[in-house]
């Protein structure tokens, strides 16, 4: 199977496509949030932004991010908890999140986003969303496995609007899932080749939990009921 995309996460490429389209990153302070997000890093670096940081809450991840990017010299990797970071107030221009803050830690950390942000920083987040107000047991599986706590699509936009940010811009991306799930397991078998031991164990939990999501999303009706929505949001100035 040809693998489409270089991103293997919820949206795939399309939301970093769609955000370098909409939004300038030259010379402009840049944090992106989340594992798994080494080419959005790399694709925003060819942006020229004016520094460049990428965070994950996982050693397991770290290891395997600084491997993947050790020719990357202006990507600067750290290890922190998504909702207590060690930057300083006001320090990012934009924070580019994609699949990794849809959690039960969500409200934390949009307030640690918020407090890191400039006053008219630009935040973009993609967010694992519920298509349906009652959704099915063996998809809350999923989500409680994960730590995953989804928004309804509908409400999603309401949310971020009431945590002080202005929507700029949304996009359904649900379509996008089809092809994350279906192609992830083999991006990841790719990318496994060339790691250590302990790197390839990290990747291993990693497969076996696409491989039940997929099995899940494909072909017990998952599409039915969990979709994806990224928005684009600018902090309002108090």
């Amino acid at each position: 199977m040809k693998l489409t995309n270089k991103i293997f996460l919820p949206g795939t490429d399309r939301q970093i496509e769609i955000f370098i389209k909409k939004i300038d990153v030259k010379d402009k302070s840049v944090l992106v949030i989340g594992a798994g997000s080494e080419e959005i890093a790399k694709r925003l670096k060819q942006e020229n932004p004016s520094s460049l940081f990428l965070i994950m809450e996982e050693q397991g991840s770290l290891l395997v991010s600084r491997l993947y990017l050790k020719d990357e010299k202006e990507i600067q990797v750290r290890l922190m908890d998504f909702e207590n970071t060690d930057f300083d107030s006001e320090q990012f221009d934009i924070i580019y999140a994609q699949a990794s803050i849809s959690s039960i830690k969500r409200n934390k950390i949009i307030k640690e986003i918020k407090r890191i942000l400039k006053p008219n920083g630009v935040l973009c987040a993609g967010e694992i969303v519920s298509r349906a107000k009652e959704v099915p047991g063996f998809v809350k599986d999923i989500w409680e496995h994960s730590g995953i706590s989804p928004l309804n699509e509908m409400e999603l936009g309401k949310y971020y609007t009431s945590k002080g940010f202005e929507i700029q811009n949304e996009e359904d991306l649900s379509y996008t899932l089809g092809d994350f799930y279906s192609t992830g397991s083999n991006l990841l078998k790719q990318r496994i080749q060339d790691l250590s031991e302990k790197e390839k164990s990290y990747y291993k939990k990693l497969l076996n939990q696409i491989s039940h999501e997929s099995n899940v999303y494909l072909k017990l009706g998952g599409d039915k009921h969990i979709g994806f929505r990224m928005q684009i949001a600018t902090k309002v100035q108090v």
